[in-house]
């Protein structure tokens, strides 16, 4: 991360995930993680969903949902939390394409 100062305080730019800048591991697959979750809370307000009703239509326990939506991704796979999504009725589509690092990259894109 690059420094920068304005007004006189000191303060790093942020390389885009939050979870990266921490030094977390599997930053990338957190940041997914965190992306497909924020498009379940989006879902579940749309949708009117209780964390109950939202825990039944997408097959996980409602302590499941409430950990999740404060951020506790333990147990749940990028993969569970697509048919989560799915089961709210969206549609998740993957595409993938070659880097131009040599080692790739993970990317959510929500429309």
């Amino acid at each position: 991360m690059k420094k920068r100062i304005a007004d006189e305080v000191e303060f790093e730019l942020s390389s885009g995930n939050v979870f990266a800048d921490l030094g977390l591991p599997g930053a990338d697959k957190l940041q997914i993680k965190s992306g497909l979750v924020g498009e379940i809370r989006n879902a579940m307000r749309k949708l009117e969903l209780t964390q109950d009703e939202a825990a039944r239509r997408m097959g996980i326990a409602q302590p499941k949902v409430s950990g999740m939506l404060r951020g506790d991704f333990s147990g749940l796979s990028e993969r569970k939390l697509m048919d989560c999504l799915n089961r709210l009725g969206y549609d998740i589509e993957i595409r993938v394409r070659p880097s131009a690092d040599a080692i790739g990259h993970l990317k959510l894109a929500v429309a």
